[in-house]
């Protein structure tokens, strides 16, 4: 019996058959769909993904641009949207995922849960059949970031198809059920994060990213540029039950309160004694950290004093996000460990 896809699988639309925005081009789709673009070089093919998650417009709205303005691709290129349902629900661009539904680019991994697991093998399978040379994953986030790149390993493709893009190079050994995770012994995959959602600046990011990595005949071999490379990543997340607000002073009812500037740290050196955020008097630690090895590591970063959770020890972080359904849904942010600059 055969297993019918949720992926439908179409000609990339050109002109104005792409839409007026992303909008339109997404209710033209209907749901998620990977779109095939020729190129002038047939014998070779790239992956292009973006909208794993609803609420993160750069990919889309740069793929958007690119198929208007009709512009050619080196080679062939197949593009896939995947949480178009999400993207769409009211307001446009403000879910995640639909209420009730599993987070999809955390579905990549076997038993594949639910609709949205089907939904992430049928898009593994489609990649795998394409074949692709390299893989490009556009995403955004929520807090004040520069662009960067997340891979699953370290080697010289990764570093060069970085290099076309980011400064910031992060290894990431956590395995939380991503493409990126599903697809990295198929070809040099990138996860690229271009910035906060909704701002123009991330926009133009993506659809820079979106005319190198579609129309260069070929894509770097080694770094274009130095890297700073960042790796072993600590998750930092809310403990279930622990309530949570942004303010620039403790809030009554929140056992931990945030600064809403926090994100200023991104990607930055804390000192030891920095403050992150305040404890409620007689709250639980709200805190857990866990890296690779699932070990608890928060009361070694983080510290109390005097009501305030400051950092223990020099701290990279990344990621931090000023939103309360993202701190709640995936975590606060990240800390990372530099390594040597890459050259």
């Amino acid at each position: 019996m055969s297993r019918e896809s949720p992926l439908r699988i179409v000609d990339a639309p050109r002109g104005r058959e792409a839409g007026r925005d992303a909008e339109d081009l997404l209710r033209r789709l209907g749901g998620p769909a990977l779109m095939r673009i020729p190129g002038r070089d047939r014998s070779r093919t790239r992956a292009f993904t973006t909208l794993l998650h609803g609420n993160e417009p750069s990919g889309v709205r740069a793929l958007q641009r690119w198929l208007a303005s009709e512009r050619s691709a080196a080679v062939d290129v197949v593009a896939v949207l995947g949480a178009v349902e999400a993207a769409l629900a009211a307001p446009g661009f403000s879910h995640r995922m639909l209420p009730g539904a599993r987070d999809l680019n955390r579905c990549f991994a076997r038993p594949w849960p639910g609709a949205e697991g089907a939904l992430a093998r049928s898009l593994v399978e489609a990649l795998r059949k394409a074949s692709p040379e390299a893989l490009l994953d556009v995403h955004n986030n929520t807090g004040h970031n520069p662009a960067y790149a997340v891979a699953t390993r370290t080697d010289r493709e990764r570093l060069a198809l970085c290099s076309a893009f980011a400064n910031f190079y992060v290894d990431c050994d956590l395995r939380l059920g991503t493409l990126t995770e599903a697809t990295e012994d198929d070809c040099p995959g990138l996860a690229l994060e271009c910035g906060r959602a909704g701002d123009p600046a991330a926009d133009e990011s993506a659809f820079r990213a979106v005319c190198r990595f579609f129309e260069s005949a070929e894509l770097p071999s080694t770094p274009e540029r130095r890297l700073t490379v960042l790796h072993e990543p600590v998750r930092v997340a809310l403990c279930p039950g622990s309530m949570l607000a942004f303010d620039a002073r403790p809030h009554a009812e929140a056992d931990l309160t945030v600064s809403p500037d926090i994100d200023r740290h991104n990607f930055e050196r804390v000192a030891p004694g920095t403050r992150l955020g305040w404890l409620r008097e007689g709250a639980p630690w709200p805190l857990e950290a866990r890296g690779a090895d699932d070990r608890e590591l928060s009361r070694e970063l983080f510290t109390l004093r005097e009501g305030s959770i400051v950092a223990a020890r020099e701290l990279v972080p990344m990621m931090m996000t000023t939103d309360p359904s993202v701190a709640r849904l995936d975590c606060l942010f990240y800390v990372v460990r530099p390594r040597d600059v890459e050259e």
